[in-house]
């Protein structure tokens, strides 16, 4: 009976030390709980506050977004570089990808390449925030539009066109050239929008290349590269077999060609040589009736006699 006594006085103990260890422990637990609750509650709604008054304001932003002064138009010659920029403020850790828009193919995606084509690559200029697509020796075909991309949700594109210059030749005075007989032909022929002066320019005449030195003689070619270069073709004391297609041929441009016609402009006064009006064309174009045939009959008017061939008529009154 003792030891019942001494037992129930130990499980009495014990209870007591439960209740003044362990609930009180529960109750705060609990209280702290909802404390921290309530804690993570107002820091959620502040932060949340303070990102939607950045992004509406206009002098900050919390998200990616596209410099508006970056060019979306870049130009370039054939065979040079092209470079297109795209500016991008406040990036933080988003990526940004390049995508050319005719094939939707991804072609960098930060400073990775994903393509092929070793021509392209994106330089990365930390002081100007800007991602530079550049392709090297450019093609007719790189010609298009080319996408910059952000990978924000929704995903940011900012678009840029780029044109791509082909190399010209043209000769002045085309189509058509009408110079007197034992005049000089000068046929200029200027090649533009070339990365580089022309390796080589050929004249043709009847599609055949024309020989410097060949017997008839009084045939020269002057070439000034640079920028623009330019090719002069000179024929001296032209003749009625001078006549016809004159071309020129460089190297990075396609031919451009020109029709000379050769005129003896006294046989046509004279009416000795009517063969003298034969040229390399099936016809005579209406610029050179009215720059040709026109003063020639005005010259024919000013050289007849009439005081001795002319009726004078009187007209009378009935």
């Amino acid at each position: 009976m003792k030891y019942d006594v001494m037992t129930l006085d130990i499980m009495k103990g014990f209870a007591i030390y439960v209740i003044a260890i362990f609930i009180p422990g529960v109750i705060l637990k609990g209280q702290a709980d909802e404390f921290a609750e309530d804690f993570n509650s107002h820091i959620n709604i502040e932060t949340t506050t303070w990102l939607y008054s950045s992004s509406s304001s206009p002098s900050g932003y919390a998200e990616p977004y596209f410099d508006p002064m970056t060019l979306s138009n870049v130009t370039a010659l054939v065979g040079k570089s092209a470079y297109l920029n795209c500016r991008v403020r406040n990036l933080g850790n988003k990526t940004v990808s390049w995508i050319r828009q005719r094939d939707i193919h991804i072609l960098t995606v930060g400073s990775y390449v994903y393509t092929t084509d070793q021509r392209f690559q994106t330089v990365y200029h930390r002081e100007s925030d800007d991602w530079t697509l550049q392709i090297k020796w450019v093609q007719k075909r790189d010609a298009g539009v080319y996408e910059c991309q952000i990978s924000t949700q929704p995903i940011l594109s900012y678009f840029v066109y780029l044109n791509v210059v082909v190399p010209t030749a043209t000769i002045l005075g085309a189509p058509d050239l009408h110079v007197e007989k034992g005049s000089t032909i000068n046929l200029t022929c200027s090649i533009k929008y070339s990365a580089d002066p022309p390796a080589y320019i050929f004249w043709f005449h009847h599609d055949e290349v024309i020989n410097y030195d060949s017997t008839r003689g009084g045939v020269s070619v002057i070439t000034e590269k640079g920028d623009v270069t330019t090719s002069h073709l000179l024929i001296q004391n032209a003749d009625l077999a001078d006549s016809g297609k004159y071309s020129c041929s460089p190297s990075n441009a396609d031919v451009a060609s020109v029709r000379v016609h050769v005129l003896n402009v006294r046989a046509i006064v004279s009416g000795e040589h009517p063969e003298a009006m034969q040229t390399a064309s099936l016809g005579l174009s209406r610029n050179w009736i009215n720059s040709i045939l026109i003063p020639l009959g005005i010259l024919l008017l000013t050289n007849v006699n009439f005081s001795t061939s002319t009726p004078v008529y009187r007209v009378q009154n009935i």
